[in-house]
């Protein structure tokens, strides 16, 4: 049974967006919106996003802000468990190993939030709202960018899923279906196309393979790794095509949501600089998504108050 907090007034909720190590930003935003007393009582995510709002919805947001702003190269790196043979480079186990140390566990039906991620169906392409069950699973399938992760499978008899950022970047219709009668939205990606491919920029290097995979699969794979990760001045490194080429359509899909599903509140934290795999940065996402809150504040503030008033002034039953 769910143990969701009653509250008399709207209910505010989170439509926490994809976007790789940005995602960090996310829990500034979190910050940035209780400090103006603002305490959301739904949370839909999807990709990063679903891992910092189990985060919050699971109470444990401070433990993983703390891990965060300790994690280097190194530690990411350590995060990949490679599996080249299913379906994807990184197995993902990881991640849902990550997540139970911090103690990002438990069934969502039984948190204090409502909660929700969003996947996509390999075979079908249909958007698959994630709203019971172990929530570190339910995380990982949203997560599972293709060509990087292997696909999950809740269970036995079940489609295969793949990251939810496919079908739906910004999750605003997940929070509305979740009960939101406010919905602050993060989009992550604006303003990325093309980002990496701008000649005035220069790349920087991705961090070196050997230390992430085993003795036996560097001397195996470990060049042709080295050199999927590594840009160089005559073409682009295999992920930045596939970052890029993400990046592409998840701007044109978000374009296209949020015109018919505009939330409430749009935040879109700067971060032009941040490659994908910036995990280790965190201290400065977390930074600019406070700052983002910052000078929102207003148009936050107005957002909540016209709901109030039009829920009071609505005739009752």
């Amino acid at each position: 049974m769910r143990n969701h907090s009653r509250t008399t007034g709207p209910k505010i909720g989170l439509a926490l967006g994809s976007g790789a190590a940005r995602g960090w930003s996310l829990i500034g935003i979190i910050e940035g919106l209780a400090a103006l007393g603002i305490a959301p009582q739904i949370v839909a995510g999807t990709s990063i996003g679903a891992l910092v709002g189990a985060a919050f919805a699971t109470g444990r947001l401070e433990q993983l802000k703390t891990r965060m702003e300790n994690f280097g190269r190194l530690d990411t790196a350590g995060m990949f468990d490679f599996r080249l043979a299913s379906g994807g480079l990184i197995q993902g186990r990881r991640v849902e190993t990550f997540l139970a140390e911090l103690g990002i566990e438990g069934d969502i039906e039984a948190l204090p939030v409502r909660f929700g991620s969003v996947a996509t169906e390999l075979a079908t392409g249909r958007e698959i709202w994630l709203q019971k069950g172990p929530i570190g699973r339910a995380v990982r399938a949203s997560i599972g960018m293709p060509g990087i992760f292997t696909p999950e499978r809740l269970s036995e008899g079940d489609g295969w899923l793949i990251d939810g950022g496919l079908v739906d970047p910004v999750p605003i219709s997940l929070a509305r279906a979740l009960g939101a009668d406010i919905v602050i939205a993060v989009d992550l990606n604006a303003n990325l196309v093309g980002r990496r491919f701008d000649e005035a920029e220069v790349p920087e290097a991705a961090p070196a393979v050997p230390e992430a995979i085993p003795d036996w699969l560097k001397t195996a794979v470990g060049p042709i790794l080295e050199r999927m990760l590594q840009p160089s001045p005559e073409f682009p490194s295999y992920f930045e095509v596939l970052a890029n080429s993400l990046n592409i359509m998840q701007d044109r899909i978000t374009r296209m949501r949020l015109a018919g599903d505009p939330p409430d509140v749009l935040l879109r934290p700067s971060l032009p600089n941040f490659g994908w795999m910036d995990f280790h940065r965190a201290r400065e996402a977390i930074a600019e998504g406070r700052e983002c809150v910052v000078a929102a504040e207003a148009s936050i503030r107005k957002a909540c108050r016209q709901t109030m008033a039009a829920s009071f002034s609505a005739p009752k039953d």
